[in-house]
């Protein structure tokens, strides 16, 4: 599969740099760096989530707590980051797949700032099984456009480059629908 790396210049992004944020969670890099490329290419801003009470990343107990806080529907106090996505109008939103869903960090992103009428765009890393992630979280931004999704399987692990290229060419693909 080629794989064409998008250049920010390939990307009208004069009009858009300050109206894109990318919004993630991640326990074990592999978001961060998903995220990271996207925001390379569209130029936005970066906004990363972090709980003020983490799950260890190391360990089988990451699955159990992780899961049960998935399942509770947990909203984790997050730690105050002073960006006000609702004056954004293209979100980039990013998670780890936790028992199927998205992470408990996302649910207090969504439950903290009502977003309507906003382009939205989803990416997921996960271990092999995306479940409902995608379902689950537009069942929370309802009253926004969504321009597309995408998940990666273990990109750290698995040919990080290619998964960089490729978050690079769909980040492109999403900000020529807008």
């Amino acid at each position: 599969m080629l794989i064409r790396v998008i250049r920010k210049e390939d990307v009208k992004m004069a009009d858009n740099k300050s109206k894109i944020l990318v919004v993630y969670y991640s326990l074990e890099g592999n978001t961060r760096m998903i995220a990271n490329s996207i925001a390379e290419v569209s130029g936005g801003s970066v906004l990363e989530l972090v709980p003020r009470k983490d799950i260890n990343p190391n360990g089988f107990t990451k699955f159990l707590k992780g899961g049960k806080q998935v399942f509770t529907k947990d909203i984790p106090e997050l730690v105050p980051n002073g960006i006000k996505p609702e004056e954004f109008e293209i979100l980039f939103i990013g998670t780890p797949v936790w028992a199927w869903s998205f992470a408990p960090a996302i649910r207090a992103f969504f439950t903290n700032n009502k977003l309507k009428g906003k382009k939205i765009a989803l990416f997921s890393c996960n271990g092999g099984n995306n479940g409902k992630t995608f379902e689950n979280m537009k069942e929370m931004l309802e009253g926004n456009e969504f321009l597309g999704e995408i998940e990666f399987l273990e990109p750290l692990k698995n040919d990080k480059e290619k998964n960089i290229g490729l978050a690079e060419k769909w980040s492109g693909e999403m900000l020529s629908k807008t």
